[in-house]
């Protein structure tokens, strides 16, 4: 069991990994760089079951608690795109998410109570969560191809960004809808349109958009990309 205490050790054990397996990267050093990125990984996921333990309750309550996720979702991505494209950068950019994720949480851990409201304890609740981090995460790693791509203009990175924006969407819509089955449970509604239905829902539409732009609009590519 792990508590904020504890934490500044693993999430700098952790960037010190991810750190390594981005200076191996760049030395064509796959294999030991793939090893200490999982390392980054198992740190992060380590201290969040631990963490998960003690307070008996999925760590999602609080603002601290998300960026917990997101220091480990991130360096997921960052990972996924090294190994599926060669894209060393982004191991780079998967560590350097995560650190300012940890560092934020070192210095800010925002502890609250352990209880969680009633709403927030239906078996909906953490999957619905989940979703929608993953697919920021892979959602804000496709970006960062698609800045990459107007610079070199390779046809391969267009590839990669849509492969993530697809694998992003799908987790958005998987988590928007477990979220409106938590909402009927919890509150009787499917949708309320409150603030962050509503802004969940446009974020969800303009990748849509860009979908079908993207299969229909051949000749604007970088404008696309832009948007």
């Amino acid at each position: 069991m792990f508590n904020w205490m504890q934490f500044p050790y693993f999430g700098t054990i952790s960037v010190l990994f991810g750190i390594v397996a981005t200076i191996l990267a760049y030395r064509r050093k796959p294999k030991m760089s793939f090893l200490c990125a999982l390392m980054q990984i198992f740190f992060i996921a380590c201290f969040i079951i631990g963490f998960w333990i003690m307070l008996d309750r999925p760590p999602f309550k609080t603002t601290g608690e998300t960026r917990l996720w997101f220091s480990l979702f991130m360096p997921i991505a960052g990972l996924i795109a090294y190994k599926a494209w060669n894209y060393r950068w982004m191991l780079l950019y998967g560590t350097l998410m995560s650190a300012v994720f940890i560092c934020i949480n070192i210095f800010k851990p925002e502890i609250h109570s352990k209880e969680l409201m009633p709403a927030l304890q239906s078996i909906w609740f953490v999957p619905h969560v989940a979703m929608y981090m993953l697919s920021y995460a892979f959602l804000g790693a496709s970006f960062i191809i698609a800045c990459v791509y107007i610079f070199k203009q390779n046809i391969a990175l267009l590839r990669s960004a849509d492969t993530f924006v697809m694998i992003g969407l799908a987790f958005l819509t998987i988590g928007m809808m477990l979220g409106s089955i938590w909402a009927k449970v919890a509150w009787g509604d499917f949708w309320t349109w409150d603030v962050k239905e509503t802004w969940a829902l446009i974020t969800w539409l303009s990748y849509i958009f860009y979908i079908h732009l993207r299969k229909y609009d051949k000749k604007h590519v970088k404008l696309l990309f832009l948007y």
